[in-house]
């Protein structure tokens, strides 16, 4: 099984932190986890998986400003951003971390 992709993380991320705010948010969370559930137990191509997260990242801006809006709602919920790891989505968010902390 394929691990998410980094554009896989930054959307889920970004539903998570928005779902209670967003019902538009809510909805896609839920059919973007159903549709992970599906490509695990083999339902759905992997292919098509990313493309519907494609799709879900365009309509929310792209990955850059979705990364950007998760780092700062992380931010000001938080005072810091915890999330580490050696991956891509990972050092994208600590970089735009580290930006918006310096601005502060």
């Amino acid at each position: 099984m394929k691990k998410p992709s980094p554009e896989a993380k930054a959307l889920s991320l970004f539903l998570m932190a928005y779902k209670k705010e967003d019902p538009v948010c809510k909805d896609k969370s839920r059919r973007i986890n159903k549709q992970w559930e599906l490509v695990k137990s083999g339902g759905l191509s992997h292919e098509d998986y990313v493309k519907e997260v494609e799709d879900m990242l365009t309509s929310l801006g792209g990955y850059s400003e979705v990364l950007e809006k998760t780092v700062q709602f992380y931010i000001e919920k938080t005072g810091e951003w915890k999330l580490e790891g050696d991956d891509k989505y990972c050092m994208d968010a600590k970089e735009v971390a580290n930006k918006i902390l310096k601005q502060k």
